[in-house]
């Protein structure tokens, strides 16, 4: 079963705890320290080059809810999913709300931009998708590959204690006027892969309720693992965060948020 398809046009309402618009400063906090990219609204246009440094890529940028409120900042914004779905719904919002982001189709996997980007960014799990440590690695290169000089990459990360401790072989259920959904989680501790079975029973036109069901499965990385991918991509780390404990990432972090520099090709 694909991911996000029907999950997709429920995705933002089951998800509204997210808590996109902390992400959102903590990003806008990183570039203004260490990054090349600024809004597009107080520095101006510029030139081609001064175009590519203030771009903005939002790899894996699902419905673009952050990619909308980078964009509501003035950052001149890119936003690039795997699912037709989630990116129709990103469209349709951009378009309803006069905003114009270029949204692509893209597996990051096979990354192709026409150009450089100052920032790459990959929030809410995105690279937990990523299940072969030699894809994910080959992630980063084309990342590193894509970021203009001295470019920040910033995504997040499930640690292996998330899955393994915390949300392995637990089921989440959840009852709400339009839709409801069950999320029952196994982890297999051999392949570090953790599986989740989603049943949705969304609400039709006619008010009856229609069962959908989708299978995801994400990888748990421990921050060891993370750094060595992005020694081999040629990439820079300059921090690691626990946003939700605020410190620095450690053994106990379930979501760590990373930062990572271009260095050379």
């Amino acid at each position: 079963m694909s991911c996000y398809g029907d999950f997709a046009y429920v995705y933002d309402e089951l998800m509204d705890t997210t808590p996109y618009g902390e992400w959102c400063d903590y990003i806008k906090g990183i570039l203004e320290r260490y990054g090349v990219s600024r809004p597009i609204r107080t520095c101006g246009v510029g030139n081609p080059l001064e175009q590519e440094k203030n771009l903005v890529v939002d790899l894996g940028c699902g419905t673009g809810v952050l990619t909308e409120m980078l964009f509501d900042d003035g950052f001149d914004v890119m936003g690039i999913d795997l699912s037709e779905d989630m990116l129709e719904i990103a469209r349709d919002n951009a378009e309803e709300s006069f905003k114009q982001i270029l949204y692509l189709q893209q597996d990051m996997r096979e990354l192709d931009l026409f150009c450089t980007a100052g920032t790459i960014l990959s929030t809410c799990d995105s690279v937990n998708y990523i299940t072969e440590p030699t894809e994910l690695t080959e992630v980063f290169r084309k990342v590193n590959m894509f970021l203009y000089p001295g470019g920040l990459f910033i995504f997040d990360f499930n640690t292996v204690h998330k899955y393994r401790d915390v949300i392995g072989d637990t089921t989440i259920a959840e009852n709400r006027d339009d839709v409801s959904f069950i999320w029952e989680n196994s982890y297999d501790e051999e392949s570090g892969i953790n599986r989740y079975d989603l049943t949705l029973f969304m609400k039709g036109e006619d008010e009856r309720f229609d069962k959908r069901e989708e299978t995801h499965f994400q990888r748990g990385y421990t921050l060891a693992e993370i750094k060595e991918m992005l020694e081999k991509a040629g990439l820079v780390l300059v921090r690691c965060d626990d946003l939700e404990r605020n410190c620095e990432a450690d053994e106990e972090s379930e979501r760590i948020f990373v930062v990572a520099r271009e260095h050379g090709k």
